[in-house]
């Protein structure tokens, strides 16, 4: 078996330490391989080490500039780090690149989001959530965007789509009983769905700072 191969098996069986051993043996036997630095990056990455991954992804890149996964790699550690600057624009060469993938554009939105850039964030949403129609986080995070964005309509459909499939979602819960209370006169509803948001998470104190506050203006 290849040195790359058993690395990732390694890592799949949650054998970190034979895993930077079997990377580090296929980077010595194919040094001008960018495989192997993306892989061995990728460790460290899972093992929160930026430190020590992104000597790695660069080394990747510098041996192929193609490498969609390698600048993926890079942005991850960067946005753990906070600097959404630096991700945002390595998500976006990693989609460049061809990772085109529902996880990418959804980093690059997040990475957006976090710089108070919610419109330039939404398409990149909106293509992660039509390449992973079934994923809550992704349609939970485009919903939130879309009322950010006081897009109302599109963004309830979101989230009745996740309380459709989960109907104990307390976020999808409180986003739309939000989304009710300050779009529409709907007052009832939302208070029905903030109630239910910290009925499921007691500790779900938004819920019930804005369901009081209904109430307060209500007497």
């Amino acid at each position: 078996m290849e040195y790359n191969e058993i690395g990732i098996k390694a890592l799949q069986d949650g054998s970190y330490e034979k895993a930077v051993e079997a990377f580090m043996q296929a980077i010595e036997n194919a040094p001008e391989d960018a495989v192997g630095y993306i892989n061995l990056g990728n460790v460290f990455a899972s093992l929160g080490d930026a430190e020590k991954g992104e000597p790695f992804f660069q080394k990747a890149i510098v041996l192929d500039p193609e490498a969609g996964t390698a600048y993926y790699g890079l942005a991850s550690l960067y946005y753990n780090k906070e600097l959404y600057e630096e991700a945002s624009r390595l998500y976006e060469l990693a989609v460049r690149k061809g990772v085109d993938e529902s996880d990418a554009y959804f980093m690059l939105a997040k990475s957006l989001e976090r710089m108070d850039k919610a419109k330039l964030a939404l398409p990149y949403m909106q293509r992660a959530a039509e390449l992973a129609p079934e994923d809550i986080e992704v349609r939970l995070s485009y919903g939130i965007i879309l009322a950010n964005l006081e897009l109302f309509q599109e963004a309830e459909k979101e989230f009745i789509f996740i309380l459709d499939k989960d109907e104990n979602n307390a976020d999808a819960h409180y986003n739309i009983g939000f989304l009710y209370a300050v779009s529409s006169d709907r007052k009832e509803d939302a208070l029905a769905h903030l109630k239910q948001a910290f009925t499921i998470e007691e500790d779900y104190e938004q819920a019930r700072y804005i369901y009081d506050m209904i109430q307060q203006s209500e007497k």
